[in-house]
């Protein structure tokens, strides 16, 4: 039997493409296991990490699972001097997930702002999590910046500069 998720039935509204796939959900925690389950790379299975600003403020960053976060350049996009990763009760208390499996669209209140690194944007196909352990939605980065209105930036490149992306038409033509 399909499970139809809150994520799912987010998609099917905007009429955003997307293929469903499903792992064991015995496969080890980490978006990088679920790369390996699923046959891609590490890139692309996307963790979905919240922040914390010092405003008070609360973003969604998403990265590859073999990416991790520049603060200097995080810093700079969300425009806060301090920011740190959210605890996992307070992840719940923002998206309604657990840490494993959240989905990075149908949760966010209006004005709730999601970075996608900017490695990601260039990849065929994306995974994130459908918001439950075992499931996942496979999805293109441009599909993906539409379900999430994301900023797309630099924030996994030191030795890049940020690069924040505004016009995204231009960027995914």
């Amino acid at each position: 039997m399909t499970v139809i998720l809150p994520a799912h039935e987010f998609l099917d509204r905007l009429g955003i493409s997307y293929k469903r796939l499903s792992f064991p959900p015995t496969t080890g925690k980490g978006a990088a296991n679920v790369a390996q389950a699923l046959g891609f790379s590490e890139r692309q299975m996307v963790k979905t990490l919240i922040f914390e600003t010092d405003r008070p403020e609360r973003a969604l960053v998403m990265v590859g699972a073999d990416q991790n976060v520049v603060s200097g350049h995080l810093k700079k996009v969300l425009g806060s001097r301090n920011i740190k990763m959210a605890a996992p009760e307070v992840v719940i208390e923002v998206t309604g997930y657990a840490v494993g499996s959240i989905p990075p669209f149908h949760w966010q209140p209006e004005g709730f702002r999601t970075v996608l690194d900017e490695s990601l944007a260039r990849l065929e196909v994306l995974g994130v999590g459908a918001g439950q352990w075992g499931e996942e939605i496979i999805i293109t980065p441009h599909d993906l910046v539409q379900a999430t209105h994301a900023i797309v930036a630099n924030v996994t490149d030191k030795e890049s500069p940020v690069n924040m992306v505004t016009n995204l038409e231009d960027y995914f033509c």
